[in-house]
């Protein structure tokens, strides 16, 4: 297992726990996972590498930003894409978006259909924001381990 794929499960691992504990992800996960990308992506291809992190990170911002300008989401997701795009570049984060959609688009069906059920035992029906980190790793970690 090379360095880049442990720190893709490592940060996942952390942004995941922290979504479904606080239903926040930290600028301090955010921020590692860009930082770590530039770095492992330099020291192994120089310039090129930084490119590479540098559209990742671009490409994984860019592509959640109007989910977050439509109050679709969280900055923190949107930041947590940006920081995965830089480990895995602008191809595969493009990937990894359509998975977690995909997988986000899944979770909230199943969300809501739950708090229906649950709205008609209880009388009411909380609308609530539903942690997408777990879709976001998820699309990720297929993107990048499985779906090949």
């Amino acid at each position: 297992m090379t360095i880049l794929s442990l720190t893709t499960i490592t940060l996942g691992c952390a942004a995941v726990a922290e979504d479904l504990a606080r239903r926040r992800i930290s600028n301090v996960t955010s921020g590692l996972a860009v930082g770590a990308g530039a770095i492992l992506h330099v020291s192994s291809s120089g310039w090129r590498g930084g490119a590479t992190a540098s559209l990742g990170a671009a490409a994984g911002f860019g592509v959640f930003l109007i989910f977050y300008l439509l109050n679709g989401m969280g900055g923190g997701d949107v930041k947590l894409m940006a920081g995965f795009g830089s480990l895995l570049g602008p191809a595969t984060i493009l990937r990894a978006a359509w998975i977690a959609a995909v997988i986000g688009g899944l979770m909230a069906a199943g969300y809501a259909a739950a708090m229906a059920f649950n709205s008609r035992r209880a009388g009411a029906w909380r609308a609530e924001s539903i942690p997408y980190a777990p879709a976001i790793v998820a699309g990720v970690w297929l993107a990048k381990f499985g779906l090949e």
